[in-house]
């Protein structure tokens, strides 16, 4: 019977523990350490005003394959959004958030006229006789090519928002191909201009198909799911604190850190390790066996975020919109920033949760900003409910709020990203029955978690078998 320790409960370390058990079947024994008391990690569904609500992640991108995969193989149904179009507040004003972009970047001018001035459309419509583009063989800071092709007006009023969304970080720290490598595959095919590779990256019939799923009782069902069907005992609220080689496997030290005067004794001895945590917790655990992937992952930047759940009277009246993007630096008519960066009017965009309650998340956070959040709960929820008035004039008293804080709970894909992401897999992959995954490497959203999850435990899986 062989032994594998999977270190996170989050969506990357229980998508691992469940493909191990389907690649190994009941020949392997799967214990996940999770530090904190529950699982699911960025995936948290609560019950709010007495309907299941997520807090963290709420949807997932239905148009790259692992998650929606993993979902119907769970036998977990996935809805779509409804016909509800997102909204932008951008240069002082409200507006829909265009189509024909790929993260802001346009296929057009015409596709941003409505979110520019009259010189920043000009901008993008002179952006495809510049000079033919060419990218360098490594990784690209977004924020300064992205200005020196379209001026600062795309890149503020529309760019920063949308990574905002993912990332909580702007252009001017991110890189091109950690975060868009479409655009920079369509460069490299032969898009002389940004907006031939946005247009290249395009479907063809945009309103075919969706771009978002979600789960109608909440993305925690998928978690439920994962940890029954993998099979794998649980053990929430125990951190491990070090990872050591031990003859041909590993030992892990569970608990506090060993001192002098209390050596630790709590270990565990396995055959192979699945990291599932987040950079700052594999650097720590890496650092004596893997010390150049320790180093790497100490080299990723991240970014704090709170969600102010908001459940408002039923028959409270939203704008006729999924939600508004709030661009960096806004202000309201009066002259008075925003502290929230979006806001997702949760009734409109699901169906699922049009009756009842009238739900709404507003998050606040961006990358080397603590502003609000340092706020306390009832602090945020106060500020939050008055960008809320500001921006819709909905000023109804709550039936119950919620904040949920996420520290440092996104991690930032600075220009060099993909060249650490490539040093610490290739260090791991020097020690047998090691693997990696998480949204540090190859993505935030849950396809790509989802995606090494799946890596790795194949990489497990077959040193294993061997």
């Amino acid at each position: 019977m062989k032994r594998v320790a999977v270190v996170g409960g989050g969506v990357s370390g229980l998508t691992a523990a469940y493909r191990l058990r389907r690649l190994l079947g009941d020949a392997c024994e799967i214990v996940v350490f999770e530090k904190t008391r529950t699982p699911g990690g960025k995936l948290r569904t609560v019950e709010l005003a007495g309907v299941p609500y997520d807090v963290g992640a709420e949807a997932f991108l239905v148009r790259r394959p692992e998650m929606l995969a993993l979902a119907r193989e769970l036998g977990i149904d996935v809805v779509n959004p409804t016909k509800a179009r997102a909204k932008i507040h951008a240069g002082g004003t409200v507006t829909g958030l265009p189509p024909g972009t790929v993260m802001g970047v346009p296929s057009s001018a015409e596709s941003v006229a409505g979110v520019l001035s009259e010189a920043g459309r000009r901008a993008v419509e002179a952006e495809a006789s510049l000079p033919e583009l060419r990218l360098p063989g490594g990784d690209v800071p977004l924020g300064p090519l992205l200005r020196s092709r379209f001026g600062d007006e795309l890149v503020d009023r529309l760019v920063d928002p949308l990574l905002g969304g993912v990332y909580a970080g702007g252009a001017d720290g991110l890189g091109l191909r950690a975060t868009m490598p479409g655009l920079a595959s369509a460069v490299a095919a032969g898009a002389g201009s940004l907006t031939a590779a946005a247009a290249a990256q395009l479907p063809a019939n945009p309103s075919a198909a969706p771009v978002f799923g979600t789960v109608p009782g909440g993305l925690g069902t998928v978690i439920d799911r994962l940890t029954e069907l993998s099979g794998a005992e649980l053990r929430t609220g125990l951190p491990v604190c070090e990872i050591e080689r031990h003859g041909a496997g590993w030992r892990l030290r569970i608990g506090a850190a060993p001192t002098a005067h209390a050596p630790a004794d709590n270990t565990e001895d396995v055959d192979a390790v699945v990291l599932a945590v987040p950079a700052p917790s594999a650097r720590r655990l890496l650092a004596d066996p893997v010390p150049a992937a320790s180093a790497a992952f100490g080299e990723v930047e991240l970014a704090s975020m709170a969600v102010v759940a908001l459940a408002l009277p039923p028959g409270t009246r939203l704008p006729e919109a999924s939600g508004i993007l709030i661009g960096q630096g806004e202000r309201d008519a009066s002259g008075m920033p925003y502290a929230a960066k979006a806001f997702t009017f949760s009734s409109r965009k699901w169906a699922h949760l049009s009756t009842g309650p009238v739900l709404v998340r507003g998050s606040v956070g961006r990358f080397g900003e603590l502003g609000a959040l340092q706020a306390d709960d009832v602090e945020l929820v106060r500020v939050v409910r008055a960008d809320l008035a500001r921006l819709t004039g909905v000023t109804e008293a709550p039936i119950e709020t919620l904040v949920t804080r996420w520290g440092g709970g996104l991690p930032q894909y600075g220009p060099g990203h993909l060249e650490r992401v490539e040093r610490i897999e290739k260090a791991v992959a020097e020690l047998p029955g090691l693997a990696v995954a998480g949204a540090t490497l190859h993505g935030v959203g849950l396809p790509a978690c989802v995606a090494t999850a799946e890596a790795a435990a194949h990489r497990i899986a077959a040193h294993l078998t061997a």
